[in-house]
C-alpha cells in the first residue's frame, strides 16, 4: 500500500529560512551599487568605461554562469556548491567594501557575480528535494521567491540609510554576517544531494552557455540605454546563434549540461514562457515607474523606494496566499486571476501625468505586484516540480536564467517604447534655444534645463516630465490588453495541471521515514550533520 509523500520536519523549515537569506542578499546587491555610485565615483574616480563594467559585470556573470552552476551542483553536491558560493560571496563582499581602485572593484564585483550564480540554483534545487510533498514544496518555493522580492525592496531603503551615515562600501558588508550564518548552520540543517551518475561537466557547453547568455543580455541592456543600434543588435543575434549551437551540442552528449528534453514537457515549457513574460512586464514597468518617481516627481532614491515598498509587500502577501489557494484550485485559474488583477493595475496608470502624486503610482504598483508576484512564484514552483528530481539543478538554473532574460527584455522593450513616445512628444513641445540632443532622454533634458535661464529652464523641464509621463501612459495602455490575452492563454495551456492536493495524492509513494526527506531517484543523499 502506498502513502502520501513524507512531510517536511522542523529541520527542513529552519533550513528554508537559512536558504532564503542569501537569496535575498543576491537581489539586494544588484541595487546597492547603483545607490553607491555617486560616492564611489567621487572616491575612486573611475572612467566612464570602468563605471559601466563596475555596474554591469555582477548581473552579467550571475546570468552567464547560472546553467553551469545548476548542473555543477548536481555533480559535486548541491550543499557543497552552496557552501563554496557563500564563502566566496562573503570574502568578495569584504574586498568590494574596501576596494581601493576601479580595477579592484571590477574584479571583486565579478567574483560576487560568479558566487551569486552558485547560490540561486543551489538553494532552489535543495528546496526541491527537502520538500517532497507538492503542497509543502509550493509553500517553500513561494517563501524562497518572496525573499528575492524583499531583497529588491529593502535594497534602496537599507542602502540609502547606510549611505546616509557611512561610506559607500558599508552597504556591501551586509552580506558578511548572513554568509557566516549560512556556513555555520548549513552543514547541520541542509542535507547533501548529488547525482553520482551525472558525469563530468562539459567545458565546451559551459563556455557556449556563458557566451550565449552574456551576448544576449548585453545586447538587450544596450538597446534599453541607446535604442536599436547595430552593435547591440549584433550582440543579440550572436547570442541567439551561439544558443542554437549550445542546444545542438546538448543533443549529442551522453551527459549534457542541460537536458533539452525538459522543454518537451508541456507544464515545464508553458510555465517557463509564462514566467519570462511575467517578469518582462513586471521589471520593465517597475524600471520606468522608478524613473518616474525620481526624475518626474523629484523624489530621492530612498523616498522612491519607500513609496514602492507597499507594492512589494502586497506581492509577497499575494504570493503566500496563492500558494495556499493552489492546494484546492487549479494553478491555471490562479495565474489567470493574477494577470487580470495586474491588467487593472496597468489600466490605473493610464491616468498618470507629471502632476500626479506618488499615491496613484503606488496604487497601480500594488495591483500589479499583487497580480504578478504569485504568477512568478508559482511559475518557478511548476518549472522545478515538472522536472525530474535529478534534473532539479538545471531546472532551477533555467528558471533563474528566465528571470534574468525577462528583466533585461522588459527594460529593453518597455524602455524603448517609452523613449520613442518621449522623443515624439518632445518633437512637438520642444522649446526654442535648447542645446541639441537634450530631447533624447529625460535626464539630458533636465540637465540642459538646469543650465538655462529660469523661465526657459522651467518650460523645458515641464515639457520633458510630461513627455516621460506620456510614455508611461502608452506603455500601460499596451500592457493592459496584452496581460488579459496572457490570462486567457495561460488558463488554456495549463488547464490540465491539477491542484497541489490532487498532485500529492498522485505522487503517493512508500514512506521513507518521518524525520528526513528521501533522496530523489538517481540522487545520492548524505544526511545533514547532527
Amino acid at each position: 500500500m502506498s502513502e502520501s509523500p513524507p512531510r517536511a520536519t522542523k529541520r527542513e523549515w529552519i533550513g528554508l529560512a537559512v536558504l532564503a537569506l542569501p537569496s535575498m542578499l543576491v537581489t539586494m546587491d544588484l541595487t546597492l551599487l547603483h545607490l553607491a555610485v555617486p560616492q564611489m565615483s567621487a572616491d575612486l574616480n573611475p572612467s566612464s568605461s570602468q563605471l559601466l563594467w563596475i555596474t554591469d559585470i555582477y548581473g552579467f556573470l550571475i546570468a552567464g554562469f547560472l546553467v553551469t552552476m545548476g548542473t555543477l551542483g548536481d555533480r559535486v553536491g548541491r550543499r557543497r556548491l552552496l557552501m563554496w558560493g557563500a564563502g566566496a560571496f562573503g570574502i568578495a563582499s569584504v574586498l568590494t567594501a574596501y576596494a581601493q581602485t576601479p580595477e579592484m572593484l571590477i574584479v571583486t564585483r565579478a567574483i560576487l557575480g560568479i558566487a551569486g550564480a552558485c547560490l540561486a540554483p543551489s538553494t532552489l534545487s535543495l528546496i526541491r528535494n527537502m520538500f517532497p510533498s507538492p503542497a509543502q514544496r509550493t509553500t517553500a518555493i513561494t517563501v524562497w521567491s518572496t525573499s528575492f522580492m524583499l531583497g529588491g525592496a529593502l535594497g534602496p531603503v537599507v542602502g540609502g540609510v547606510l549611505l546616509e551615515y557611512f561610506w559607500w562600501g558599508s552597504a556591501f558588508l551586509l552580506a558578511v554576517p548572513v554568509m557566516v550564518l549560512l556556513l555555520a548552520l548549513g552543514p547541520f540543517l541542509l542535507p547533501e544531494y548529488r547525482n553520482p551518475e551525472g558525469g563530468r561537466v562539459d567545458l565546451a557547453s559551459s563556455l557556449l552557455s556563458l557566451a550565449a547568455v552574456l551576448a544576449a543580455i548585453y545586447g538587450l541592456k544596450e538597446v534599453a540605454k541607446h535604442g536599436l543600434q547595430p552593435v547591440p543588435s549584433a550582440a543579440i543575434l550572436a547570442g541567439v546563434l551561439v544558443g542554437y549551437v549550445f542546444i545542438r551540442r546538448q543533443r549529442t552528449l551522453e551527459h549534457p549540461l542541460l537536458d533539452v528534453r525538459l522543454f518537451a514537457n508541456r507544464a515545464f515549457s508553458a510555465s517557463l514562457s509564462t514566467l519570462l513574460l511575467t517578469v518582462m512586464f513586471l521589471m520593465g514597468v517597475q524600471f520606468v515607474v522608478a524613473q518616474f518617481l525620481q526624475s518626474v516627481l523629484e523624489l530621492s532614491p530612498l523616498r522612491a523606494g519607500l513609496w514602492l515598498l507597499p507594492a512589494v509587500l502586497s506581492g509577497m502577501v499575494a504570493a503566500l496566499a496563492a500558494s495556499a489557494i493552489v492546494g484546492k484550485v487549479r494553478p491555471a485559474y490562479v495565474f489567470g486571476a493574477g494577470m487580470v488583477l495586474a491588467a487593472a493595475g496597468f489600466a490605473v496608470l493610464w491616468g498618470v501625468s507629471a502632476s500626479s502624486g506618488p499615491g496613484l503610482v503606488m496604487f497601480a504598483s500594488v495591483l500589479m505586484f499583487a497580480g504578478l508576484a504569485p504568477v512568478s512564484a508559482l511559475g518557478i514552483d511548476m518549472i522545478v516540480g515538472a522536472a525530474p528530481p535529478d534534473q532539479a539543478g538545471p531546472a532551477a538554473a533555467i528558471s533563474e536564467t528566465s528571470n534574468e532574460f525577462g528583466g533585461a527584455l522588459g527594460i529593453a522593450v518597455i524602455g524603448s517604447i517609452g523613449t520613442a513616445v518621449y522623443r515624439g512628444q518632445m518633437d512637438q513641445d520642444y522649446p526654442d534655444g535648447v542645446p541639441a540632443g537634450a530631447e533624447d532622454t529625460l535626464a539630458s533634458a533636465l540637465e540642459a534645463a538646469a543650465r538655462l535661464p529660469d523661465q526657459a529652464g522651467e518650460t523645458l523641464a515641464a515639457a520633458a516630465r510630461e513627455a516621460f509621463a506620456r510614455g508611461l501612459q502608452v506603455n500601460s495602455f499596451v500592457a493592459a490588453p496584452l496581460m488579459l490575452l496572457m490570462a486567457l492563454a495561460v488558463s488554456f495551456l495549463l488547464r490540465q495541471i491539477r491542484p497541489a492536493a490532487a498532485e500529492e495524492e498522485a505522487a503517493a509513494e512508500p514512506a521513507a521515514g518521518a524525520e528526513t526527506s528521501p533522496a530523489a531517484p538517481g540522487l545520492q543523499e548524505e544526511p545533514a550533520k547532527s
